[in-house]
């Protein structure tokens, strides 16, 4: 191993008694310098350790300063059985998984609860928090690392030489992207620890990630030089720094030794991956994916792209390009559901004109809308397909992300009175072909057209439908094609959420109407845009409209009582003004109608939420989400604020922060998580979101605001405004 001098010890222990024979050998001539045997009580543990060290520092003729003398003679703990808790959870944590993560952290808990002035056990704890949040094995990442750093001030506050505890807080901070401070305290733990091999490559970690990888080399060599038999993960900091600096090659052999000493982990492969990339060994790469998967199939871009803290953005873009190239999934797989489940692509406008950009788009909708009334099939909703408009799309991607098993994608070409459908229905877990068809016919047959398509997909995807399943499918409402185009059109407007494209949907609107008077779907577009008058701020008056937008989807249902999509809005609209009964009736016959409507489930849970039921609005939420995997912000805050009103906030959290990272800007986004966090008793972290709201609208005033709110109990109203006002809200 490259040592003069090296030592020797035998332990071997009987029930309270424990027996050391320790011996210091010259290497190079075979001399012995020194030698003990020690027969005490487990209790003497302790102090036979600090004796040993002395009489190897005085053989080798080392003279410790002071601070060093203290170091060196510090008791951790007088308390032997916490001592072997705090070994037991130490042996745990060096194994890497999450599960042994979880099972060392209760062990070491074990050992502070036997001795609470135990510094080492209180920073050893915060280590394992540090990796829930660093490698993602906790729902509220940002918690966890905030328990790390207490932790480990806190050891620091019973021992201000603790060289691991200075360690943690380098790796938490660069966690956080603080890089001075992780460098600054990171520093601190190698003037206090020079020859600790573990911190000297954590802190090797430190300096890669801020950007000076050369350093990484230094420190991580040296570590791997004070221990030759090092742990698995000094390499990945070795081979993370070389490829830093170009040095492929070597970065690559130091991290293919790492999967045989850690089989089970996917890290290995991920770094891998996206290294053979950069080296041009993409066949290579696509290999390491296939492995990650295999040992995390939920594995993701997104998901890695959290777990690195580099300084630079710029590095954090080119390791999640890599891993594109390399075949990683964006995001999380979702599993299959357990019956026939599709994705409709929005279909391509061929016609060169932007203005037909509507038909093509509704004819999708249209699709998906025929798709989901039937109860024996899985129908992604239009929001989450609609993502991938416009976009260079694999199906097996589509797959992968939105969970399902088959993918729709097409064309449409419009030419006069002429049109153009091409579509084709693709098995996405094998890529081929199930069903595929060309159609070239006139602007009149479009109704027959999409009727046709929709029975060809349900046919190949063989699903059995029942006679009012088939009436559902084929239902267009209306003889009349203009009418049904102006609606089409209509709806695509009310999508964009502004004021000038509502006021143009609503005269289209009223125009369907006008061409037929009996076309249902026209009432339930125009009272649609009645309400959309309320968000976008272009009514008169509020109440006034939400009237109307309720006579008019009334209207509908009275024409076609088979509408979900009608049944919803109604039920969101009585929600709105405070008719729980008539809301919750509505939203629950618009589930009844199709359990395959991601804004039904949705709505359900809204009015369920407002009526004082938040246990049971949490599983509609969660359906909603799953048919609709890409969804708007508010269903994420509207899931949160739901576990924070039963008292489930790491649940409230998780998703009140997936909300705010989806969409940063967003006014109720913010409120919601500066609610969640001062419910969960996080008051730093709430004042800080309250501070965003006000960046976002400076004039908000909680007096405005609450009358707004329409909670059935005062309590949870005054539960909300109480939240926020506390924030410091006014």
């Amino acid at each position: 191993m490259g040592y003069a001098m090296c030592s020797k010890v035998v332990f071997k222990r009987s029930e309270d008694r424990v027996r050391i024979t320790a011996q210091l050998i010259d290497a190079l001539t075979g001399h012995h310098l020194w030698a003990e045997n020690y027969d005490r009580k487990l209790g003497d543990i302790f102090a036979l350790q600090d004796d040993i060290t002395e009489h190897v520092t005085t053989a080798l003729e080392v003279k410790l300063t002071e601070g060093e003398q203290v170091r060196v003679r510090r008791i951790q703990t007088d308390n032997p059985e916490a001592y072997e808790y705090f070994l037991r959870g130490l042996k745990l944590l060096r194994i890497y998984t999450k599960e042994d993560n979880a099972q060392s952290r209760k062990l070491l808990e074990k050992a502070v609860e036997l001795d609470p002035n135990y510094a080492w056990a209180w920073q050893t704890i915060g280590w394992t928090h540090y990796r829930d949040g660093r490698f993602g094995w906790s729902n509220t990442p940002t918690q966890s690392l905030a328990l790390a750093e207490e932790l480990a001030q806190k050891a620091l506050s019973m021992d201000d030489s603790n060289p691991m505890a200075y360690a943690l807080l380098s790796n938490v901070y660069m966690a956080k992207k603080q890089h001075e401070q992780a460098i600054h305290y990171g520093e601190k733990a190698l003037d206090l620890a020079p020859n600790f091999a573990d911190i000297t490559a954590t802190i090797g970690l430190t300096f890669m990630y801020s950007g000076r990888p050369e350093k990484a080399i230094e420190l991580v060599k040296k570590a791997m030089r004070l221990s030759p038999y090092y742990p698995a993960w000094y390499l990945p900091v070795l081979g993370l720094a070389y490829r830093l600096t170009g040095q492929y090659e070597e970065s690559i052999a130091a991290m293919e030794k790492w999967p045989p000493r850690s089989p089970h982990s996917m890290l290995p492969h991920m770094i891998l991956a996206f290294t053979y990339v950069e080296a041009g060994r993409e066949e290579d790469a696509h290999a390491a994916v296939a492995e990650v998967l295999k040992r995390n199939p939920k594995a993701s871009i997104k998901g890695y792209a959290k777990m690195i803290p580099y300084k630079d953005p710029a590095e954090i873009e080119r390791v999640k390009n890599s891993l594109r190239k390399a075949g990683l999934p964006e995001t999380p797989t979702l599993p299959l559901p357990d019956k026939p489940s599709i994705a409709v692509l929005p279909f391509d406008n061929l016609s060169g004109d932007p203005e037909q950009e509507y038909l093509a788009d509704g004819i999708s909708e249209n699709i998906i809308s025929a798709l989901s009334n039937i109860s024996k099939m899985f129908v992604i909703a239009r929001n989450s397909t609609f993502t991938y408009k416009g976009k260079p799309v694999k199906v097996q991607q589509v797959s992968r992300e939105l969970g399902v098993r088959y993918v729709l994608e097409g064309s449409v070409q419009k030419a006069d009175d002429r049109l153009r459908i091409t579509a084709q229905l693709i098995d996405a877990t094998t890529g081929n072909h199930i069903w595929s068809e060309r159609y070239d016919r006139k602007l009149e047959d479009l109704f027959a057209l999409q009727d046709d398509i929709t029975k060809k997909i349900i046919t190949a995807m063989q699903v059995k439908l029942t006679k009012g399943e088939e009436v559902k499918a084929a239902s267009k409402g209306t003889n009349n094609l203009d009418a049904y185009l102006k609606c089409l059109q209509a709806n695509e407007l009310i999508n964009k959420i502004n004021p000038e494209s509502n006021a143009l949907a609503k005269q289209l609107a009223q125009e369907a109407i006008a061409l037929d008077p009996d076309y249902p779907w026209a009432y339930y577009v125009l009272g649609r845009s009645h309400m959309m008058d309320v968000w976008v701020r272009a009514s008169k008056s509020p109440k006034e409209s939400i009237g109307k937008a309720i006579e008019l989807v009334q209207k509908a249902i009275a024409m076609d009582s088979t509408n979900a999509d009608a049944h919803s809005l109604s039920g969101f609209l009585y929600s709105m003004t405070k008719q729980y009964d008539k809301a919750i009736a509505q939203a629950e016959k618009a589930v009844a109608l199709n359990t395959n409507s991601a804004w039904a489930h949705f709505i359900m849970g809204k009015t369920l939420f407002f009526a004082g039921r938040s246990e049971e609005s949490i599983s509609e939420y969660k359906r909603a989400i799953r048919l609709n995997p890409i969804p708007p912000g508010n269903h994420f805050w509207s899931l949160g604020l739901s576990y924070a009103y039963t008292e489930q906030y790491e649940e409230a959290i998780k998703w009140c922060e997936k909300a705010v990272r989806q969409e940063p800007d967003d006014l109720l986004a913010r409120m919601m998580m500066t609610v969640v966090y001062s419910l969960s008793g996080r008051d730093e972290e709430a004042r800080a979101e309250a501070a965003e709201v006000l960046r976002i609208q400076p004039k908000i005033t909680l007096d405005k605001f609450k009358k707004k709110l329409t909670y059935k109990k005062d309590v949870d109203r005054d539960r909300f405004l109480n939240a926020l006002q506390k924030s410091g809200l006014k």
